[in-house]
Order: structure tokens, then C-alpha cells, then sequence
């Protein structure tokens, strides 16, 4: 059994640009979070749970055109105020980790090159 809260903190901990890392179970709910030090979250917990299960039902809308188009690396969203990321964790929970990079994060070689590596260990 993976530990979430591990996971998060060394995502944390693999680049100064994350803001924040959780992981959702397949309907929606956190089971792991953690926010980057002295980081003002932009959401409430509430909203922050909102949008963890609207994550996880865009994620579940991707998986029927996988058969195709192969599995889903990670989907990304770019807001203003902030870069958020879904990646599936391939756990036998089908769990999603959730991570929110600063603006000016090179969001792409973070998740390939730091993150997903910490999925795969």
C-alpha cells in the first residue's frame, strides 16, 4: 500500500515551484494533502474538495478513449493565479494525485522529470 502522505511531502519536497500535491480517491475524496511552506491556499477546504471531485470526473471521462489514444500521462489546467495538474497514480484504487505549481513553473519538466519518476519508485 502506497503512503499518500509520504508521496505528497517528497513532491513537495522535489520542487521549489509546487505549491501544493493530494491525492483523490476514484469519487473524489482526498485521502493525502499537503500544502508547501508558508504557501496561502487560494481555495477553502471546500472548494478544495469540490474541485478534487470535478478532477476525478474529468479524469474518468478520459479513460474511455484510452483504448486509442493510450493511457493518460497527466491533464493540465493553466488559471491565473495558479498551474494545477491531475495525474493518475495506475494504483489498484485508480487514485489521482493533484499538484498546484506557482505561475512560472515549468509545470511539464517537473511532472516528467521529478514526479512521475516518484510514482514509478
Amino acid at each position: 500500500m502506497v503512503d499518500y502522505n509520504a508521496l505528497c511531502l517528497r513532491i513537495l519536497e522535489a520542487d521549489s515551484y509546487v505549491r501544493f500535491a493530494g491525492v483523490a480517491d476514484q469519487l473524489g475524496k482526498m485521502v493525502a494533502s499537503q500544502y508547501r511552506k508558508n504557501v496561502q491556499p487560494l481555495l477553502t477546504k471546500e472548494e478544495s474538495e469540490l474541485s478534487a471531485t470535478q478532477s476525478i470526473l474529468r479524469m474518468g471521462t478520459r479513460l474511455t478513449l484510452e483504448s486509442k489514444l493510450g493511457p493518460t500521462v497527466y491533464s493540465f489546467a493553466l488559471y491565473e493565479r495558479v498551474k494545477r495538474a491531475t495525474i493518475p497514480v495506475r494504483d489498484p484504487g485508480n487514485h489521482c494525485l493533484l499538484v498546484s505549481f506557482d505561475v512560472v513553473a515549468d509545470h511539464e519538466e517537473i511532472i516528467l522529470e521529478k514526479i512521475l519518476p516518484l510514482l514509478k519508485s
